[in-house]
């Protein structure tokens, strides 16, 4: 299920941004912050990983589905995909 770089930028964003978010709350232990806040920015980084995720599967399902249809191998796709989702529930 390979894809082009120019088709997952949005997605790349996104990771940098749960990176920016990660080295946040890695500081915020290392101050001693609040544990709420710690556990809202962890949640947000959470968020976003999970959001990347999805992108890469929702970019990919047009691909894969295009090319297992062509290939025959449909079905054997769908589960591949499933388990992808099922792996970010």
């Amino acid at each position: 299920m390979a894809m082009a770089a120019d088709e997952l930028k949005s997605v790349v964003n996104r990771l940098r941004r749960a990176q920016g978010q990660i080295a946040g709350v890695i500081k915020m232990i290392e101050e001693g912050r609040d544990c709420e806040d710690v556990v809202t920015q962890l949640a947000a980084a959470a968020r976003a990983l999970d959001r990347a995720g999805f992108a890469i599967i929702a970019t990919g399902l047009q691909h894969c589905l295009t090319d297992a249809a062509a290939d025959g191998d449909r079905e054997e796709m769908r589960a591949r995909l499933e388990k992808l989702f099922l792996s970010l529930a």
